[in-house]
Formats: C-alpha cells, sequence, structure tokens
C-alpha cells in the first residue's frame, strides 16, 4: 500500500490532529516526521473527551494503529514522558509506540539558550516557543547534536555533553550572564528519563518500509505548517524543519516513490502564531469574532492567534510547493453567521496585481490583499454530514475555494468532533 502525507497548508493550526483521527482506522501506521513539541495537535473524540498532542502521533487515539516519531523529529525526553504518562493515565494503550533511533534529543542547554536568546534579539525575535527546538536542529546540522540511540551507549553520552557545554556554558554565563549547566548532572537526568522509554527504540526506517512492503498503509503526520517551512515558508519567521510533503520522506526514510496521496489541511480563515509577514490579517472586530468563535488560542503556549480571512494565494502555493492531492477544510461552521465573507483572491504589490507568492520577503510585507466577497449564511452546520445538506451558500464558498486553488476539498470540517465531518471524495 502506498504512504500518505498529511500537511498544514497554511501556518499551521489548521486541524490536523482531526485530520489524521479521521483517518486513523484506516491506516495502520502513523508517522510524526519533523518538529518537536512546539507544535500541538487537538483530537475530540465522540465521548466529547478531548487530547492535545504534542509530540506522540494522533494515530496513539486509535486502537490498533502503530505510531512513529521518525527521525526527523527533535525528543524532549521529559515532555515525552509527561505526555505517555498523561495518555496512560485516562486508559490510552501507548504500547504501539516507536521511536527513532536517530531522532534528535533536545537537552536543557537547548532549553536555556533558545529563552534567553529570544529575549536577547527584543523586537526582532522570531517568536518562538522556548522549547529548544532551534538550537537542538542547530546542532543536528553542525553534526555535534545527542540522538535517541546515544541513551544506549553512556559513554558516547556523556562524551557528548560534555563537549557540548563546553562551548554551550561559554554563551550562556559570559554573552547572557546565566548560569551554566553541570554535564554531569545533565547526563544523568536523561540516562535516569531513557530507563522509560528506552523499550521503544527502535530502526524505525526498516520497520516503515517493511510495513509498505507488507501492504499496510502508513501515514506521515506533519506538524506545523507550509508557510513554516525553513526553505519554503515566510523566512527568517519559520520552523526549524520542513513540515512540507518533501520532508516526509527525509523525516522517516521511506522513498518519495512511495508516496502516492498529499493531504493539505485548511481553515476556512487564515490563523498564524508568532512574528512574520500575514497579508490578510485582520485588526477589527471581524478578527476578534473569529478568535473568539474558532477558539483561536495556541494547544501549546496558549498564546492568542492572529486571524484573517481566507487566503488563496497561500493555497495556491501550498498545493503548488507540496503536490496536494487532496485538501482538507476545517472549521467551515466558524463561519456561520456572516452576512459577506471575504476571500483574498490576490496581492497588490506596489501597484501590481499578482496571483502568486511574492519572490521576495520584502514583497511579502508589501503584499495587500485583493478581497472577494461572497455571500454569507445563518444556519448552523454543525449537523450537516453531507455536502448536500449545507446551505447553498457554504456550498458556493466550498466550491469557490476550490476553483481558487485548484485542487479538490475532499473533506470538510464542521465542529471540532471526530463525527463532525462531511467527506465528499474518497481519500483512501
Amino acid at each position: 500500500m502506498p504512504a500518505i502525507v498529511l500537511i498544514g497548508a497554511q501556518w499551521g493550526d489548521e486541524g490536523k490532529g482531526k485530520a489524521t483521527d479521521l483517518l486513523g482506522d484506516k491506516v495502520q501506521w502513523v508517522v510524526r516526521y519533523q518538529g518537536g513539541n512546539n507544535a500541538g495537535h487537538t483530537v475530540v473524540l465522540p465521548d466529547g473527551q478531548d487530547f492535545a498532542l504534542h509530540l506522540i502521533p494522533s494515530g496513539i487515539l486509535t486502537p490498533g494503529v502503530t505510531n512513529v516519531i521518525g527521525n526527523g523529529v527533535v525528543v524532549d525526553p521529559g515532555v515525552l514522558l509527561d505526555e505517555l504518562e498523561g495518555l496512560e493515565a485516562r486508559d490510552i494503550d501507548t504500547s504501539k509506540l516507536l521511536l527513532s533511533a536517530d531522532a534528535h534529543l533536545i537537552m536543557p542547554y537547548h532549553v536555556a539558550i533558545d529563552k534567553v536568546t529570544e529575549r536577547y534579539l527584543g523586537s526582532r525575535k522570531i517568536g518562538t516557543t522556548g522549547r529548544g527546538i532551534g538550537p537542538c536542529y542547530q546542532d543536528k546540522v553542525a553534526r555535534v547534536g545527542v540522538r535517541v540511540q546515544d541513551v544506549l551507549d553512556e559513554k558516547i553520552l556523556r562524551q557528548k555533553v560534555e563537549a557540548a557545554l563546553e562551548f554551550k556554558n561559554q554563551v550562556l554565563v559570559k554573552v547572557y550572564n546565566r548560569k551554566g549547566l553541570d554535564a554531569a548532572e545533565v547526563t544523568d537526568t536523561v540516562l535516569s528519563q531513557a530507563e522509560r522509554f528506552q523499550h521503544r527504540i527502535a530502526d524505525t526506517r526498516l520497520e516503515l518500509n517493511k510495513a509498505l512492503e507488507r501492504d499496510e498503509t502508513v501515514l506521515l503526520e506533519g506538524s506545523q505548517g507550509t508557510l513554516l517551512d525553513v526553505d519554503h515558508g515566510t523566512y527568517p519567521y519559520v520552523t526549524s524543519s520542513s513540515p512540507t510533503s518533501g520532508g516526509a520522506s527525509a523525516g522517516s526514510g521511506i522513498g518519495p516513490g512511495r508516496i502516492t496521496t498529499v493531504l493539505g489541511i485548511l481553515k476556512a480563515y487564515t490563523t498564524r502564531v508568532g512574528s512574520g509577514p500575514f497579508p490578510t490579517e485582520l485588526h477589527d472586530e471581524a478578527g476578534e469574532n473569529l478568535r473568539k468563535s474558532g477558539g483561536e488560542f495556541g494547544v501549546t503556549t496558549g498564546r492568542s492567534r492572529r486571524t484573517g480571512w481566507f487566503d488563496a494565494v497561500i493555497g495556491r502555493y501550498a498545493s503548488r510547493v507540496n503536490g496536494i492531492t487532496d485538501y482538507f477544510l476545517t472549521k467551515l461552521d466558524v463561519l456561520s453567521g456572516l452576512e459577506r465573507v471575504p476571500v483574498c483572491v490576490a496581492y497588490e504589490v506596489d501597484g501590481e496585481r499578482t496571483e502568486d507568492m511574492p519572490m521576495t520577503q520584502t514583497d511579502v510585507h508589501h503584499a495587500k490583499p485583493v478581497y472577494e466577497e461572497l455571500p454569507g449564511w445563518w444556519e448552523d452546520i454543525s449537523e450537516c454530514r453531507s455536502f448536500e445538506e449545507l446551505p447553498k451558500n457554504a456550498q458556493a464558498y466550498v466550491e469557490r475555494l476550490e476553483e481558487l486553488m485548484g485542487t479538490r476539498i475532499s473533506a470538510i470540517g464542521v465542529g471540532p468532533g471526530r463525527e463532525q465531518t462531511i467527506e465528499r471524495h474518497a481519500i483512501l
């Protein structure tokens, strides 16, 4: 069977957890392939229980599914253990969770440096979550990182931590006037934590490819979103990994030829957390209403999300960069009660209209949205279970977005619950 990639098509927070959960009973494996606990996926089960997952794949809530934290993920051992403990306390079976031996570990010095660096940048800050994600990826690329497999060899782990802190402590003490960290204490803490997860460590590349050879279906779950990709996002206000579909192969060890479906997740409007350009951002009552109605507060940070109207320029860009075959449009219900619903169909940059993402950072910052207004609807659509049950204007809104993006919308979210989903086309 093929591998399926699920990605965010905006700036994250699109509802990827809901989409993963929707497909959960149709797949045998769910893989998280990049990012760390700077992301959060919320899943609401039919019984009303809601789960906020930050590191563990959303497939953990579907019985029988094997979940994998892939080699492209950076893992905070303490967060992993806390999340496992929280799930087990709520009677969720976590026995089928595997952890790639090649995933990198977020160490205490990564978190310390992340926090002081962001404060030091002041008005130039990137808007990170301060969880050590960026510094961990920096060490990975600099080839001085600590990998999960290192906890299986105490001698190597101690050598790596000591070598890292020779430099990191210089930075913390002499640059930022902070207290240095003790290498032995850091190592002992990680080894103690590892005793509780080392039985999960595996060659996940091998296991995933064996699963595909057995005709099992693998779902590759990205975190964040396309516009936060370190290469294809609104740099420098991006994450430190590749949430796009191209990152799925690198972060899991599955060859790109195995991937046949790329499912992009979009909100029916747009949100963003942290700093950076946002052409359709609203600073008025309409933006506040979207924030309140949509519950737009970060799962991981609790920060208020910036809100704006739907941006079809971004949708087209995400389709092109990721090779998206299907879209899942979430939170359509949030737009109920609006008389008119604006949609950004193009940008105006220095007096010229463009329907494509501007090439330069400067032009993105200066881009002004060109809107087309669509008629709204007043009906509550949270109980709709087929496309035909939606109000005519809601149907027209979905069809217009499809037309603007050039990619079909195969599923629609009309509420947070697992069952509050309309499937228009088969994804699997």
